[in-house]
């Protein structure tokens, strides 16, 4: 049995809640979440690594049992989300770690490793995109947004936000959507449902934009420090589609890309699949 800890860190005021497990003297491994989820996506895949690595799985800033300020109070783009991650990385002394990074958690770790790459030992990348091509028709209703953010456009967006959006967003693209557990998909829509949750997450599919500007910045830290790194992928994901795993081997060679048969949520299907490449990769 793996023993992990629930902790919660005060980074500069700012309540962000963790997992933690593993040795404190293992290679340092830091799990980033996605839309609309939080650290419990981990659940399945922390217990089949930590006992090689020292891993932390923190709750993004507006997800899960992290605090969620106000929108007066705190202005929710992903440079403020990174720059709280990357603080926090700071106050419980991640120093150099390899970092998994999966939808929402792509840009988030990705501005880290543009701000310090001096720390980041290598990247694993689950469904987390850094190029034009990786992104699906799906998009359309955000693009519409980003080029006019107009209320209606905005309206729009909320249909994301739905018990319906999520089990959509669990089991589009899964063969056996038996293998897909309700407790997960149901957490996201505990948390979606808060008061003022709704406005939160609008903002930062707004700010979606501000990732797809970086990417060029994104890739040209790919060419520059050539991390090590491995695209684990669920190959019928509808938002982050196979090209978009492909293209992080032209901007690094070394890059290693691996497909799933399952959508995008690749871990609930294939949490073993997925520890066991992680494993091989790392090692």
């Amino acid at each position: 049995m793996t023993s992990i800890r629930y902790r919660t860190a005060d980074v500069d005021g700012f309540k962000v809640f963790y997992r933690e497990a593993g040795p404190a003297g293992a290679p340092k491994l830091l799990l980033l979440h996605g839309f609309p989820s939080a650290g419990h996506m981990f659940r399945d895949l922390i217990p089949q690594l930590a006992d090689k690595f020292h891993i932390v799985a923190p709750d993004l800033p507006g997800f899960g049992q992290s605090d969620m300020p106000s929108r007066e109070a705190f202005r929710y783009t992903f440079d403020n989300v990174a720059r709280v991650i990357e603080r926090f990385t700071e106050v419980i002394g991640f120093d150099r770690f390899a970092v998994y990074v999966f939808d929402y958690g792509a840009p988030t770790g990705f501005r880290l490793a543009l701000s310090h790459p001096e720390r980041i030992t290598a990247i694993i990348s689950q469904n987390g995109n850094a190029y034009e091509e990786g992104l699906s028709e799906d998009w359309a209703p955000a693009r519409a947004y980003w080029e006019d953010p107009s209320p209606a456009n905005r309206e729009a967006l909320r249909a994301m936000q739905t018990p319906e959006a999520t089990r959509w967003q669990y089991t589009y693209g899964v063969p056996d959507t038996t293998l897909v557990s309700p407790d997960g998909q149901n957490l996201d829509n505990y948390y979606l449902a808060r008061p003022g949750s709704d406005e939160v997450q609008l903002d930062l599919i707004g700010d979606y934009k501000s990732n797809v500007a970086l990417y060029p910045a994104f890739q040209e830290y790919f060419r520059k420090h050539k991390p090590p790194l491995l695209a684990v992928w669920g190959k019928n994901d509808p938002f982050f589609i196979p090209p978009g795993a492909e293209a992080y081997k032209r901007d690094n060679p070394n890059a290693v890309v691996k497909f799933l048969d399952t959508g995008h949520f690749a871990l609930e299907t294939h949490a073993r699949e997925i520890a066991n490449a992680v494993r091989a990769f790392l090692a």
